[in-house]
C-alpha cells in the first residue's frame, strides 16, 4: 500500500497471473492460516452434511424424484468445494469457476423440472391448470412488459419452458471448453474487460443466455407457488435466488472492482487475484450455511406432503353424506351408532 503512494508497485501487483499455492502459504500469517483451516472444515461439513442429506433423500424419496432432489442439494456444497480448491491454489480459479457455473446452469434445468414433479408430473399438471394461462410478464426478462398477454398452459409452452433452461445446462460447458481452448491460445483472459480479447464477449453471451434460462423457471413458479406451499416450494425457490446472486451477482461485482483497482493489491496477490480470493472465501461461508438450511427445507417425509389429489371430490362427498346425531353420536349413512 505505501508503495503504492509513493508511485512504485510491488512486482506481484503487475502480475497477469496468481501466485504459486506454495507462494500464497509462505505469505500468510497465523490468523491468515487459521482462516484457511476454518474455511476448509466449513467445506468438509458442507459435503458432510450433503452426503448425510443425500442418503437421506435416497432413502425416503421416490426415485422418480431422487435424482433431481439430489442435484439441486449438491448446488451449494459443489460450489463451496470448488471456492476452497481455488482458495488454495490461486492458478486454478478460472477451471474452479468454470466447473461451479457448468453445475448450476444443470441445476437451473434441474429446478424446473423439479416444480413439474412436484406438481404430480407433466400430465398431471396439465390437467390441474386445465384452462389456465402462465403470466410471462415476469423477472428477469420482462417483468416491466405488463401488456403481454397470457399464454395457455400446453405441451407446447411446456416444451419451450423446458427448452429455456436445457440451453443454458447444454451450451454453458460448450462456451466453457471454447474458453479454454482460447485460453491456451493466449486469446482469452479471465479478468480482461478489453474489447479485442474473448473473455468480455463470451461473458456477455452467457449473461444473456443465463438471463434467458432464469424466465422460465419465474414463470412457472409464479404458476405452481400457491399449489405447493404445502412442499415449501417459496424457501427452496428462496435458496435457489440466494445461490444464484450469490454466485453470479457478486461475483461479478467483485471482480469488476478489483479489474478497476478498486480492491487494491496484497502481496503476493494482484488486485484480480485478491479480488478472486474474496469472492471465495465469502462463497465458502455462504454456501456453508445454505447447506445447512436446505438440509432443513428438503428433509421431510415425501408423502406426507403429497397435494391432494381429489379435495373437492372429498368435501362434496362429506355434504353429500347424510349424518344423525343421536344423543352425541353422530352416524353416517343415515344409521344411528350403537
Amino acid at each position: 500500500m505505501a508503495g503504492e503512494a509513493n508511485g512504485t508497485l510491488h512486482p506481484s501487483c503487475g502480475a497477469s497471473e496468481p501466485p504459486y499455492s506454495q507462494e500464497l502459504l509462505r505469505s500468510l500469517d497465523l490468523p491468515g492460516r487459521f482462516l484457511f483451516a476454518f474455511l476448509t472444515l466449513m467445506t468438509l461439513i458442507a459435503n458432510l452434511v450433503f452426503i448425510e442429506e443425500a442418503v437421506y433423500i435416497y432413502r425416503k424419496i421416490p426415485s422418480s424424484r431422487r435424482s433431481i432432489i439430489i442435484w439441486i442439494n449438491a448446488a451449494a456444497p459443489v460450489i463451496a468445494t470448488t471456492s476452497c480448491i481455488g482458495m488454495w491454489i490461486p492458478r486454478s480459479t478460472m477451471f474452479t469457476d468454470f466447473t461451479a457455473s457448468v453445475f448450476f446452469a444443470v441445476v437451473i434445468h434441474k429446478f424446473l423440472l423439479m416444480m413439474i414433479k412436484e406438481c404430480g408430473g407433466q400430465k398431471l399438471l396439465l390437467r390441474r391448470f386445465e384452462n389456465g394461462h402462465f403470466k410471462i410478464s415476469t423477472g428477469p426478462c420482462c417483468c416491466c412488459c405488463l401488456c403481454l398477454p397470457r399464454v395457455r398452459i400446453t405441451r407446447r409452452t411446456l416444451f419451450w419452458l423446458k427448452l429455456g433452461t436445457f440451453q443454458f445446462a447444454f451450451l454453458r460447458p460448450v462456451l466453457m471448453f471454447l474458453s479454454i481452448v482460447l485460453w491456451t491460445n493466449g486469446n482469452y483472459t479471465l479478468y480482461s474487460l478489453s474489447p479485442k480479447g474473448a473473455a468480455i464477449w463470451i461473458n456477455c453471451f452467457v449473461g444473456v443466455l443465463t438471463i434467458i434460462a432464469l424466465w422460465p423457471v419465474a414463470i412457472m413458479f409464479q404458476q405452481v407457488r400457491n399449489l405447493l406451499t404445502c412442499k415449501k416450494i417459496i424457501p427452496k425457490f428462496a435458496l435457489y435466488q440466494f445461490i444464484l446472486i450469490l454466485n453470479h451477482l457478486q461475483t461479478a461485482i467483485i471482480k469488476i472492482l478489483a479489474v478497476q483497482r478498486i480492491i487494491p493489491c496484497a502481496p503476493p496477490l494482484s488486485s484480480s487475484a485478491r479480488g478472486a480470493y474474496m469472492v471465495q472465501q465469502l462463497l465458502i461461508m455462504e454456501m456453508f450455511l445454505i447447506t445447512l438450511i436446505s438440509r432443513v427445507v428438503y428433509r421431510r417425509r415425501y408423502h406426507d406432503l403429497e397435494p391432494p389429489e381429489c379435495m373437492a371430490e372429498e368435501a362434496g362427498d362429506n355434504k353429500q353424506t347424510p349424518k344423525t346425531i343421536l344423543n352425541g353420536a353422530v352416524g353416517e349413512s343415515g344409521f344411528p351408532r350403537v
